[in-house]
């Protein structure tokens, strides 16, 4: 028994130990290492970002703390509620991730925080690889009330943009006025496919759902992406 006692002592003291350790101003553990600092947007990817966006996405309050902590331009709104089924909660307007500009977007914090990881782990670096500098991203837009469409017609299902947990995005600008569409040049050019397949290789990283152009037609000119989902990604 006294052996015992004194290994959960121990163990107990280790514990606390390492909280020290890590809650400690002067801890020697980097920020994107550590779960007890907040995600930030710019930070190198860890074994624990994955775990920080996920906290980050649990509630407005930490989603909007993360973003304005980044270089996002973006202006909070009231929700929007047209129904019980049609809304816009934690609202936002986004316009801009770092240099890369947006239309007006009105969506939720949690679809902006997606795509400012997107862009800044994903396509930025994605763009560099074929020698270019991205500096717009277009989008057919993420609020809508209505049904999800399907090949066959309408479903009796609502869709996620009737709650911006979605957002449909159709091309990217580069530098020098050059542009990307899906609908285009997702078969075009072997520089503009390769890009337009590591943008959606890179979404699947940050959204929990993401359908694109081999999904079906319906998608033949966009990203559909989604805050909510189990991992699909076609």
């Amino acid at each position: 028994m006294r052996r015992l006692i004194v290994w959960a002592a121990l163990f107990v003291g280790l514990g606390l130990g390492v909280w020290q350790a890590l809650v400690h101003p002067a801890t020697p553990l980097p920020p994107e290492w550590n779960p007890t600092r907040p995600l930030a947007v710019s930070a190198p990817v860890t074994p624990v970002t994955a775990w920080k966006l996920q906290n980050a996405l649990a509630g407005g309050d930490q989603c909007l703390a993360v973003l304005s902590a980044a270089d996002v331009g973006f202006e909070v709104l009231p929700n929007r509620e047209v129904s019980d089924v049609c809304h816009i909660r934690d609202r936002v307007r986004l316009t801009r991730i770092g240099s890369v500009a947006l239309r007006p977007l009105d969506t939720r914090c949690q679809i902006a925080l997606r795509l400012a990881m997107w862009t800044e782990h994903g396509l930025v670096p994605a763009a560099e690889e074929i020698g270019a500098s991205l500096t717009g991203i277009e989008h057919l837009s993420s609020f809508s009330c209505r049904r999800i469409r399907t090949p066959g017609g309408g479903s009796t299902r609502m869709s996620t943009h009737a709650t911006a947990d979605a957002v449909d995005i159709a091309g990217f600008r580069f530098a020098g006025d050059r542009r990307m569409r899906l609908v285009t040049d997702w078969n075009g050019a072997p520089e503009a496919q390769s890009f337009l397949r590591a943008a959606q290789t890179s979404a699947c990283d940050w959204f929990a759902t993401v359908l694109g152009p081999e999904y079906n037609a319906l998608h033949a000119d966009h990203f559909h992406m989604q805050h909510r989902g189990w991992g699909t990604c076609r």
